[in-house]
C-alpha cells in the first residue's frame, strides 16, 4: 500500500532512481546515436531509391556490345592513372558493365564504375557516395563500425535500454492520487519543472514503443533465447509445413523493429517517436546537472572560498603580528637612546 499510496517514501524506488539515473548517464550518448540513425534508417530503401546509379540504357539489337578488351581498354582512357582489376559483364545485352579498377602501393586505391556496353562511356560510380554514407549509417546502426563485437555491444545496449523503461516506469507512478500529472506537461510552471515533466510524459507515452525496440534489438542480437522460448512453449512438429505461433511473433517482432509496414504513415510514425529516447537522455540529463553535479559544484566552490578565507584570515594575522611586533622593537631602541643620552 505504501508504494501504492506515497512511493516517494519506498526505497525500492530510491534504488531504481539511481540505477535509472546513472543508467541512462551512461549509455545516453550510445542511445542518441543508435536512436538518430535508427529514425535515418527506417527510409533505407527510398534513400537507396534516390541515390543508387541505375543508368538506364536503351537496346541496340543492329550493334554488338563491346569486348571485356575493349570495355577494359575505355576505362582505361576515361581512367589512365589506374589499372583495370575485373570486368563485370551484364547479364542483358542492354545492362550496364561494372569494372574494378586500382591503383597506387599495393593496388590498395580502389574504385569501381558502370560503363555503357556499346559505346563505353562512363556512367558514373556504382557505389556512389550516398549509397556509401547510408552503407556507412546502417553498420554505424547495426555494429557501431565494430563487426561482430560492436553487435553484442549493441546487444547489451539494448538490455541496458529496456532497464532504463522498467526503472522509468516505477519511478513515472507518483501514487494513486498524482499520477495524472505524469502524463501531462505543465507549461505555466519554471523552466526545471517544465523539464521534469517533459522527461515523465515523453517516457510514459512512448513506453510501449521503446520498450519493443529495446525487446526487439535483444532479439536481433541474441535470438537463441528467444527461440528455445518458442521451442518450450511450442514444441515443433516435423510433418507440419505450417509455421508456429511463436514463429510468427518473432517474425513480427522483427518489423515491429524497422518499421518497414504498413505504409509511409507508420516509416514517418517510427522515425518520430525513435527520436524520443534521444529527447529523454536530454532532458534526464539536465536534471542530473541540476540534482546532482550543479550541487557538486557548489559544495566545492563553497569549500574553495572557506579555505581562502581562512588563508587570508592566516596571512592577516600574520601581518598584524608582525607590525605589532615591529612597533614594540621600534619603542624600545627609543627608550634605549632616551635613557643613553641621560
Amino acid at each position: 500500500m505504501g508504494f501504492y499510496r506515497q512511493p516517494q517514501n519506498v526505497w525500492v524506488r530510491r534504488a531504481m532512481f539511481q540505477i535509472h539515473l546513472w543508467t541512462g548517464i551512461g549509455v545516453g550518448l550510445y542511445l542518441l546515436v543508435v536512436c538518430v540513425t535508427g529514425s535515418v534508417l527506417v527510409f533505407r530503401r527510398e534513400l537507396t531509391r534516390v541515390y543508387a546509379n541505375r543508368p538506364q540504357i536503351a537496346l541496340q539489337p543492329d550493334r554488338q556490345p563491346l569486348t571485356e578488351d575493349e570495355l577494359a581498354a575505355a576505362a582505361l582512357r576515361a581512367f589512365p592513372d589506374w589499372h583495370v582489376e575485373k570486368v563485370w559483364l551484364g547479364r542483358r545485352a542492354n545492362s550496364p558493365v561494372d569494372i574494378w579498377m586500382n591503383r597506387g602501393p599495393g593496388n590498395k586505391q580502389k574504385q569501381s564504375h558502370l560503363f555503357n556496353p556499346y559505346t563505353g562511356a562512363d556512367l558514373g560510380e556504382t557505389r556512389p557516395r550516398g549509397i556509401r554514407v547510408i552503407d556507412w549509417t546502417v553498420s554505424l546502426h547495426d555494429d557501431l563500425l565494430g563487426g561482430m563485437n560492436g553487435r553484442l555491444v549493441n546487444g547489451v545496449g539494448a538490455i541496458l535500454l529496456m532497464l532504463l523503461c522498467l526503472t522509468g516506469a516505477v519511478i513515472w507512478w507518483q501514487g494513486a492520487r498524482k499520477w495524472t500529472r505524469g502524463l501531462l506537461v505543465s507549461w505555466r510552471s519554471g523552466w526545471q519543472r517544465i523539464n521534469w515533466d517533459l522527461h515523465s510524459a515523453l517516457g510514459v507515452w512512448a513506453f510501449i514503443a521503446v520498450a519493443g525496440w529495446a525487446l526487439s534489438g535483444i532479439y536481433l542480437v541474441f535470438p537463441r533465447p528467444f527461440s528455445a522460448l518458442v521451442d518450450y512453449l511450442e514444441p515443433g512438429d516435423p510433418f507440419s509445413r505450417l509455421p508456429r505461433r511463436g514463429d510468427i511473433a518473432l517474425e513480427w517482432l522483427a518489423k515491429l523493429h524497422f518499421g518497414r509496414f504498413a505504409g509511409a504513415g507508420t516509416r514517418w510514425t517510427w522515425a518520430i517517436l525513435g527520436l524520443i529516447p534521444p529527447v529523454l537522455f536530454i532532458t534526464g540529463a539536465v536534471m542530473w546537472w541540476n540534482r546532482v553535479l550543479s550541487r557538486t559544484l557548489s559544495r566545492r566552490d563553497s569549500f574553495n572560498e572557506q579555505s581562502a578565507d581562512r588563508i587570508r584570515g592566516r596571512r592577516s594575522h600574520g601581518r598584524a603580528h608582525g607590525l605589532a611586533a615591529a612597533g614594540r622593537g621600534v619603542r624600545a631602541l627609543r627608550v634605549r637612546h632616551e635613557r643613553g643620552s641621560h
